[in-house]
């Protein structure tokens, strides 16, 4: 019962907890007293940035570094992702609490409402209720997550997963073949979604669903079968235990450490796609997608930009017949433009001002989502779409994972060079649209403290579910430390795994001593960072040099990449291009 503040607090009277004490409340998103040469520090209203002669607002960012929030422009982005709905005076207008209570998850599979007036805390619970949950990983160990940068941000990475499971009569109307309602499900859409550290830009990568990867050895949380590690499509390693399995291998693959997941089946997408109330795509000619030998998905539309919803929806983003090449390849770019159409849909505030559709909207994201233990509650999810709404539309970048035909044309591998180029990008928290601020690097501090006093401590990283570790790395680069003077350098005995070699300190006072030994070693200057975290030098060995004294030399210039390659196909989140219709499916 929703508590009257006429009537007060009569004893037996449970009262319902407010916002603050769910963990709802906007102080969650302000800025923490960052410095302000912090990415995404917004120097105050009126105010100066550092070295500036005018005030400089943080793109995307509407947070003050005195708690509170900056006015905005009429055509400014607010945090929950509504743009141009302040009035000119800078005020919130009458949308500013659903704004509030809205926080956008911008990945097509899932957007959570858990702030509607009036819910109560039985609401909340029923909504914690609706989401099924699995455990984040399958694979074993896995990989180390990274340390916060120099200022505590640390990246966010989510894998988004659709599968394709026949396991309810409406799947099977949606998806057909009926034949395959027995069969486990396949992972047949799958995209990792990468937010930075400081929250300015995204980028997200899907990968086709035939590519042919190594697939860890996983076990069934629920009946505890051990599925031996084995090559094959990555579509099928939601076979092998569930959606922590499939996380597992994406981190073998890319060498990134991925915090969360969400999946969400047919039946989910469209009581998604209805709850939002449609959201336009556009094709370039008509298009049927259907053939006399039973392929396509069955979806018809003329030429133009329409709003799609519900089955239509499905139907397109499981449309691989009909557009471009008919292949995945098509299909990917299809999805892109869809959840970019999407994102921009919710931050315009779309069909959102309604409670009764914000209600929808909230049963329809949590009856959808299956989500890692991590994710298992709404205030969770709510605090991750407080994240994601942070960044600029002009700062997503989706691309499709480059890839070559394997023998034969029968499926698809990473493409050498680009792919792990792309992957690198991710790990290093660099923005694919090539648009990250860069300083104009100042000269190298010197060394401050003497080479044979040094303390550094090697750790080995090298492990991994695939490959194994590489015993004995900690005390082989320890020694080649000792060889080039720096007697003070030890070990640590724990092993973690990590892809890249890293070297990392604890504040600036350090730098020119981290570079010096990086140098000695023959390490990249990306492999040196400042971390908050760090409580001394630590160099990690990383995957990347599992074998040797000295550090491998990579073909080539080694200066990490700053742009996606072209051959990951990159659509930008402001890109309102249409999809072009194979010719043989138009009418």
């Amino acid at each position: 019962m929703r508590q009257s503040s006429v009537r007060g607090d009569r004893p037996g009277r449970r009262r319902r907890p407010d916002a603050q004490q769910l963990g709802w409340d906007d102080s969650l998103y302000e800025d923490k007293g960052l410095p302000p040469d912090a990415p995404g520090w917004t120097p105050p209203e009126g105010g100066e940035a550092p070295g500036s002669d005018e005030a400089v607002p943080a793109e995307g960012d509407g947070h003050r570094t005195d708690g509170r929030t900056r006015r905005r422009k009429a055509d400014d982005t607010d945090s929950a992702g509504n743009a141009g709905n302040a009035d000119k005076g800078g005020k919130a207008g009458k949308g500013s609490k659903g704004r509030k209570a809205l926080r956008w998850t911008a990945i097509g599979l899932a957007v959570l409402i858990v702030g509607t007036a009036g819910a109560g805390y039985w609401y909340y619970e029923h909504l914690n209720a609706n989401l099924r949950k699995a455990p984040r990983s399958l694979g074993g160990g896995g990989l180390k997550k990274p340390d916060p940068n120099a200022f505590g941000q640390s990246p966010l990475n989510i894998l988004l997963l659709g599968s394709d499971g026949r396991n309810s009569a409406k799947n099977i109307e949606l998806g057909g073949a009926r034949q395959d309602a027995d069969r486990k499900p396949l992972a047949d859409v799958q995209m990792l979604v990468h937010v930075s550290a400081d929250r300015s830009n995204m980028s997200v990568i899907s990968i086709p669903r035939d590519t042919r990867v190594t697939i860890p050895q996983c076990t069934d949380p629920k009946d505890h079968t051990v599925y031996p590690q084995t090559t094959a499509p990555i579509n099928e390693s939601l076979q092998h235990g569930g959606p922590g399995c499939t996380l597992a291998t994406w981190q073998e693959l890319t060498g990134v450490y991925i915090d969360h997941f969400m999946m969400v089946d047919f039946s989910g997408v469209v009581s998604m796609a209805d709850a939002i109330g449609g959201v336009p795509v556009c094709v370039d000619h008509n298009i049927y997608s259907h053939d006399s030998r039973g392929h396509g998905s069955g979806l018809r539309l003329t030429a133009g930009t329409h709003p799609v919803k519900g089955v239509q929806a499905l139907q397109w983003l499981r449309t691989r017949y009909g557009f471009e090449d008919n292949t995945d390849i098509g299909r990917a770019r299809a999805q892109h433009m869809y959840m970019n159409s999407m994102v921009r849909q919710l931050k315009q505030g779309t069909k959102l001002s309604d409670p009764g559709q914000l209600r929808d909207l909230a049963e329809a994201a949590t009856k959808a989502l299956t989500v890692d233990d991590g994710l298992d509650t709404v205030k969770k999810l709510y605090d991750l779409g407080g994240d994601l709404s942070r960044v600029p539309t002009k700062r997503i970048t989706m691309v499709t994972m480059p890839w070559v035909y394997g023998p034969g044309e029968r499926y698809v591998l990473p493409k050498p060079g680009d792919a792990d180029a792309t992957f690198a990008m991710l790990r290093n928290d660099t923005g694919l649209d090539g648009k990250d601020k860069t300083k104009k690097p100042a000269s190298d501090p010197k060394p401050s403290t003497p080479k044979d006093q040094l303390k550094v401590v090697v750790q080995n990283g090298t492990g991994s579910t695939v490959s194994g570790p590489s015993s004995g790395r900690a005390g082989a680069v320890q020694q080649q430390l000792a060889s080039l003077g720096y007697a003070a350098a030890s070990t640590d005995s724990q092993l973690i795994g990590q892809a890249d070699t890293t070297l990392t300190y604890h504040d600036k006072a350090q730098r020119g001593d981290a570079l010096a030994l990086a140098k000695a070693l023959g390490l990249p200057r990306s492999a040196v960072r400042e971390s908050s975290s760090a409580t001394g030098m630590r160099l990690v060995v990383g995957n990347d040099w599992r074998t040797g004294s000295a550090y491998p030399k990579k073909p080539g210039n080694d200066k990490p990449a700053d742009k996606a390659p072209a051959s990951a196909d990159a659509l930008n989140g402001e890109s309102k291009g249409c999809m072009k219709v194979n010719p043989q499916y138009t009418f």
